[in-house]
């Protein structure tokens, strides 16, 4: 290649940095030079040789893998709940994390509202007690009453009237004798016509006395008798009406004092079982806060938890573009604090929570991973999760750093006896994002060359070629799209350096037909200078003596480069060379 090229970049129409237009005139150039590749010397051949690094093809097994990060809890959860109605303050909460026995104090709330309501519910009982014990004493009168007047209100009346007509009855035969004595006499001329009548008269009197009297008896039987009877039956109705009712009452009165009582019980809150104590929040409960002395708790609000230790599982969601390619039953590797465990996918959600800014804008779909007992295990605790999307075996496979997408296809130089290497046109299938399983193109044995674009100038000229495709299919008006795109592939860059860090990395896809990455000059170039991975340049990683034309370059001014603006100073500098 040419120690020195030199370019006229004096065009008033350039305005970009050095370090751009020296990096696009060297593509223009390489593009140049891989035309006549084939006119090289053995001597470039023989330096191509000792700088090509390779991979030798050969059938293996490949795992696509989709990886998260997710947090430990429990299955099986006693929950400790508030049952104080109302509401009440907490005096006393146990530390988290605490290991417990049946019946070690747990929660201590306030009781003083609680004894007030419990001095006044035992006034109001002691009430309706006595209430009921006047209404017990006024049935048994009434009973009484009822007894009292057939045995012996009733009889004496009737026998008092049955001496009055038996005295009545003896009167008027006494009265009828008399008649009856005076009638003879007068006959013999010894009574007056005066006397006799008299005498016929009294007889009148005791019939008609003798008549009432026995009128009197048969109103007593027929009438009076009835009428007593439903006046002190209605009064024992009433009477057991009022003690019904006072025993309801009674009744209300003590299971409101229970109630109390047992409010009284709730405040002092005892474990139920043994275990370790936990907040509601290390289940990944974020509704739930966790409560503290003084905080102020509500009837069935969920204060703490005690989690069996020994039915344990990871929660972790999974993005959208992965869900589909889960099943239930499928094998996951658990990465835990200092030591792994085998899983499998238990349960995955069918809808998903809302995503936005607290999201980072990502959806995913919660899904649990079953893991067996195991020591040491606790809630909370963090946890890297690969669950196994597809299994190949006996596959061949290459580095994806091998291949390079192109107009023309899927491409991998493969390095021939002489040393050149030889380009490959070959079909791929499905990828782990380290490796890519090859199903055309490739023979066992065949050694493709690493990263081609560091050392082959034909693949630096596709990929210029792939850059020019792009760009005219793209609209001039997506650069900050571009940008946000070229950010999101250079971090991806990091692969299980990100995944160690906590971030998260999903692998796989559900279709054979996955790619690698593509590939732009506005990549190559930030990739090349981009000392932290994120993606962008910061004027700090642009060589000082090319800073000067980095606020031209940066048309957001953001204070960063993406790789839009990158691509948009290349075609400047193009035009520019060209002219």
């Amino acid at each position: 290649t040419p120690t020195s090229i030199k370019v006229d970049m004096n065009s008033k129409n350039s305005v970009k940095p050095n370090w751009v237009r020296r990096g696009t005139i060297a593509l223009v150039v390489i593009g140049t030079i891989a035309a006549g590749a084939a006119a090289l010397s053995t001597t470039m051949q023989s330096q191509t040789q000792t700088e090509l690094l390779t991979h030798r093809v050969a059938k293996g097994s490949l795992s696509v893998t989709v990886t998260e990060q997710g947090t430990l809890e429990s299955s099986s959860n006693i929950e400790i709940k508030s049952k104080v109605k109302g509401g009440s303050t907490v005096l006393y909460v146990i530390e988290t994390g605490t290991l417990v026995k049946e019946g070690d104090l747990l929660v201590e709330l306030d009781t003083s509202t609680i004894e007030d309501n419990v001095t006044q519910k035992k006034i109001s009982y002691e009430t309706a007690m006595a209430n009921k014990i006047i209404s017990e004493s006024n049935v048994a009168v009434a009973e009484k009453s009822i007894t009292e007047y057939l045995e012996g209100t009733f009889k004496e009346e009737k026998a008092t009237i049955e001496k009055e007509i038996f005295d009545a009855e003896q009167a008027v035969r006494t009265a009828r004798l008399k008649r009856d004595s005076a009638q003879r006499l007068a006959a013999k001329g010894m009574v007056g016509n005066l006397q006799l009548e008299s005498e016929s008269f009294a007889v009148e009197s005791a019939k008609k006395e003798l008549e009432l009297k026995k009128a009197r008896l048969s109103s007593l039987e027929k009438y009076t008798k009835e009428k007593m009877l439903q006046e002190l039956t209605s009064t024992l109705d009433a009477a057991k009406a009022r003690l019904a009712a006072d025993e309801s009452a009674l009744e209300l009165e003590k299971q409101r004092l229970e109630r109390e009582k047992e409010q009284l019980k709730n405040c002092r809150i005892e474990s139920p079982g043994e275990g370790m104590v936990i907040f509601p929040s290390a289940a990944a409960w974020r509704e739930t806060p966790d409560i503290e002395e003084g905080a102020t708790v509500r009837e069935q609000q969920t204060l703490l938890m005690i989690p069996d230790l020994n039915k344990m599982q990871v929660k972790l969601g999974i993005h959208e573009s992965k869900v589909d390619r889960l099943n239930l039953g499928m094998y996951a590797k658990v990465e835990l604090q200092g030591f792994d465990l085998e899983g499998e996918v238990s349960e995955i959600a069918e809808v998903t929570k809302p995503a936005g800014w607290w999201t980072g804008n990502l959806v995913k779909y919660d899904t649990i991973i079953k893991l067996p007992p195991h020591p040491g295990l606790k809630p909370g605790m963090s946890a890297i999760v690969d669950v196994v999307l597809a299994q190949y075996d006996d596959v061949l496979t290459v580095p994806v750093a091998a291949i390079l997408e192109t107009p023309d296809g899927f491409l991998c130089w493969v390095k021939q006896e002489t040393g050149l290497p030889e380009k490959r046109v070959i079909k791929v299938g499905d990828t782990n994002d380290e490796f890519t399983v090859v199903t055309d193109g490739l023979n066992e044995g065949d050694e493709v060359v690493l990263n081609p674009l560091a050392f082959i100038d034909e693949a630096q000229l596709q990929a210029i070629k792939l850059n020019a495709t792009e760009e005219s299919a793209t609209d001039p008006g997506d650069s900050q799209s571009g940008g946000s795109e070229s950010a999101q592939l250079g971090g991806a860059q990091s692969n299980r350096n990100a995944r160690k860090s906590g971030e998260v990395e999903a692998r796989g896809d559900q279709s054979a037909e996955k790619k690698p990455a593509k590939t732009n000059v506005g990549k190559m170039i930030i990739a090349s200078a981009d000392k932290n991975g994120d993606g962008f340049l910061t004027e700090d990683e642009v060589p000082e003596k090319d800073r000067g034309g980095f606020p031209d370059t940066d048309k957001n001014g953001d204070g960063k480069l993406s790789a839009a603006e990158v691509n948009a100073a290349v075609e400047a500098a193009k035009a520019a060379a060209g002219q």
